[in-house]
């Protein structure tokens, strides 16, 4: 009796193990990313894209040579896609799902290389339920696509080592010069595979965790060489982005304050969205790694290198930023799969399904907003709405703050198929090459004629007008009153009438 109850279970995993290991975690990453994908109305970096991607080449050029240079082939990506599926919210967004998608069944595939199909099955449904992958996997910006590179470079690594030849190492090459194309700083992940290369060529590629097979000198020899020669198209590539990118870091990363030890404990909660979340990863994950041994040095490495080179120049140079670390957490999410293949199957899932739970409150705040905190929404939809209720011919709008990074002027664009005439525009971003226009230096003269406008203000104010600073504020307290008032979360929105109407 028990033996014949045993044959329908294991025909059953029989049949499991020939269903490829990459396609429950990535259609679980599908499903849990498409969950609400426009939901959050974009937020202030995903509006930077859109205005960005919607330029032509020519004017991307000239914004990566003014201010944003680290994400200008990121924007040119966009701008391909966009041209072809149109400029919503979910069309934004739908690269981030693919990538994050495609990067959970990469992991899982990496995962089976290194430890085995188990390790592979669970890191890749693990990284699935993280909040932090909804985050980023549902954000107009370059950080699933990074991911997903930094995955399958490493998987290529894996292979060529093993397997050493030309066309691999041209794959790898590839995979990481896209990787640093896309993510400057993603090229941290290179000092984790020069350290695998190195010594799987001072020891054998066993020594390493990646391979098993000939140690022969030889072998070992091409092994390192074509690794440095695969890393040269990255260098030529990514090189004069990096130099490009550091004159116009004062500008690009003015928010930035220099790197304390408590972001370093902060780090596991920024980038998994959820402090819970991202402390039950690294618990399990440590676990993994002690369970691996030698086996871990990839993994721990892919981790613990990017992160380490990131704080110490952060330290010294403003540049800590928690999601640009969003590309290691497939790593630990490997170590924590290694851990849970150490244990039954159930009890496993039970492990994923109790980290997928305990993000349920981050996973819904997430798809509210993508602002942080997320008590702290801006309803640029809503401001939008408010104006064009109430808007009439000849209407002129006004913005205050223009030159901050809420954006509010891309906004009310973005969501107003005609807007007012932004009356104190001068030169708009286009043409300047930056993500901001240029406004009249004496509002007072071009205002003259102006009889309603709408004033778009950051925060919310009951009085508006007080909101408004220098000239600008001078100039619209002298000639305009307040007729109404609306406020909308993050912002407030009046209507104001000329004295002289």
């Amino acid at each position: 009796m028990g033996i014949a109850s045993e044959k329908p279970i294991g025909a059953a995993w029989d049949h499991l193990r020939r269903v490829p290991v990459w396609l429950a975690p990535a259609l679980l990453t599908l499903a849990v990313t498409l969950t609400g994908l426009g939901s959050a109305q974009l937020w202030r970096d995903e509006l930077a894209t859109w205005s960005a991607a919607t330029r032509s080449p020519g004017d991307l050029a000239r914004l990566a040579g003014t201010i944003d240079a680290a994400t200008g082939p990121y924007y040119l990506l966009m701008h391909g896609w966009l041209a072809v599926v149109g400029d919503s919210t979910i069309a934004l967004r739908a690269p981030a799902v693919l990538a994050m998608t495609v990067a959970a069944g990469l992991l899982a595939v990496l995962g089976a290389r290194l430890v085995d199909r188990r390790c592979g099955l669970f890191a890749g449904l693990l990284f699935a339920v993280l909040p932090g992958t909804s985050r980023y996997g549902q954000e107009a910006r370059p950080y699933a696509v990074a991911t997903m590179l930094a995955v399958l470079a490493t998987l290529l690594l894996v292979t060529a080592l093993r397997r050493p030849t030309w066309a691999r190492w041209a794959g790898y090459a590839v995979a990481v010069a896209a990787l640093g194309l896309i993510h400057l700083i993603a090229l941290t992940l290179l000092a984790a595979h020069a350290l695998v290369v190195l010594l799987a060529w001072w020891r054998g590629p066993a020594a390493a965790g990646v391979a098993t097979g000939s140690h022969r000198t030889a072998d070992r020899d091409r092994r390192v060489w074509r690794w440095v020669v695969a890393v040269v198209p990255v260098v030529l590539l990514a090189g004069p982005l990096l130099l490009k990118a550091r004159t116009q870091r004062s500008r690009q990363l003015n928010w930035v304050h220099l790197a304390g030890l408590d972001d370093l404990t902060a780090l596991p909660g920024g980038v998994a969205q959820s402090s819970v979340v991202g402390g039950l990863l690294l618990g399990v994950a440590a676990l993994g790694a002690a369970r691996l041994g030698r086996r871990a040095l990839l993994p721990v490495s892919a981790v613990l290198l990017p992160v380490l080179l990131l704080f110490a120049a952060g330290t010294v140079v403003p540049l800590w930023v928690p999601r640009y670390l969003v590309f290691v957490v497939p790593f630990a999410c490997l170590l924590a799969g290694a851990a849970l293949a150490s244990v039954a199957a159930p009890a496993a899932l039970v492990v994923v399904v109790l980290a997928g739970l305990l993000g349920l409150p981050d996973q819904a705040a997430l798809r509210r907003t993508h602002e942080w905190p997320r008590s702290a929404p801006v309803d640029y939809a809503g401001a939008a709405r408010v104006i064009a209720d109430g808007q009439r011919p000849g209407d002129a709008v006004v913005y205050s703050p223009r030159h901050s990074w809420l954006f509010l002027d891309l906004g009310i664009e973005y969501h107003l198929a005609d807007p007012p005439r932004d009356v104190l525009r001068t030169e708009d971003e286009v043409r300047l090459g930056d993500l901001w226009a240029a406004e009249c230096p004496q509002p007072a003269q071009c205002l003259v004629g102006t009889s309603r406008v709408w004033l778009v203000v950051a925060g919310r104010h009951g009085e508006p007008l007080t909101g408004v600073t220098g000239a600008k504020g001078d100039a619209l307290r002298a000639d305009f009153t307040v007729a109404q008032v609306w406020q909308r979360p993050g912002l407030t929105v009046a209507l104001l009438t000329s004295r002289a109407a």
